[in-house]
């Protein structure tokens, strides 16, 4: 009974599966990624679950009860599934105060609307190993710190202080009052290896299909854009990421 009990609630490290234990999860306080319940199910206790999302402002996905089928082979999950993270989060003062204590203008990545697990683990990645102080994400249209972000990261995200903030906005004018100067990388812009990224410094990533959103990319100081000689006009956002995180990292290894 006991190892039934534990297949039923939870399948991996950061899903818990089932109506008893999501809704124990949302009491406990503990920090929750978001909560996948299958179409049509209103009934009984998932609308005390949705209640408890609401009060925690916990984003709630309705999916296919095959999705949660192919997330919990096997396992009872009643209709609802929720995503912890794979990771405790940092916060932005975390980030800053780690850039003081080293010394160093602070070097961080935003990411806006990053929704592919596997992206966000390569961001990751990269920006650990170009000595990126941390990486900021948005609560809401952003894949958060799963199981499969910290997969592909290989290890970095043990590293990597990770804040996620409920307000991109607010967060790039407080970073602002901090002599923070914000880069977007996306189209139209003047050319990375022309640009100055000495001091302060928060590059800005968005999505492939979308890029950097018009209200993020309009409190940005500097565009900055890379060269496309090829059909396509567009570069996987983890691989422009790179690129650009490593001309930064060469800039301050010049001062």
């Amino acid at each position: 009974m006991k190892e039934e009990k534990t297949k039923d609630s939870r399948t991996n490290d950061s899903l818990v599966i089932g109506r008893n234990a999501v809704t124990e999860l949302l009491k406990s306080g503990k920090e929750v990624e978001n909560v996948l319940i299958a179409k049509g199910e209103r009934e009984g206790s998932i609308n005390r679950i949705l209640a408890l999302c609401k009060e925690k402002k916990i984003v709630v996905k309705n999916v296919d009860r095959k999705k949660l089928d192919f997330l919990a082979p096997g396992g009872n999950h009643q209709g609802v599934v929720a995503n912890i993270p794979a990771h405790e989060y940092s916060t932005v003062d975390d980030i800053l105060a780690y850039a003081e204590n080293k010394g160093e203008a602070p070097f961080i990545i935003m990411c806006d609307e990053i929704e592919d697990s596997h992206n966000l683990g390569a961001i990751i990645r990269t920006a650990e190993a170009c000595g990126a102080h941390g990486i900021i994400i948005p609560k809401r249209r952003n894949v958060g710190l799963n199981y499969i972000v910290a997969k592909t990261s290989c290890g970095a995200l043990e590293y990597m202080k990770v804040a996620r903030v409920t307000n991109l906005a607010s967060t790039i004018d407080e970073l602002k009052k901090k002599n923070i100067w914000i880069y977007a990388a996306d189209m139209d812009g003047q050319r990375w290896d022309k640009t100055d990224f000495s001091g302060g410094c928060c590059l800005v990533v968005g999505s492939e299909g979308n890029g950097v959103g018009r209200l993020i990319k309009e409190k940005c100081d500097v565009t900055v854009s890379l060269p496309m000689m090829g059909k396509v006009n567009s570069l996987n956002a983890s691989v422009a990421a790179g690129v650009l995180m490593y001309e930064i990292t060469k800039q301050r290894l010049k001062d």
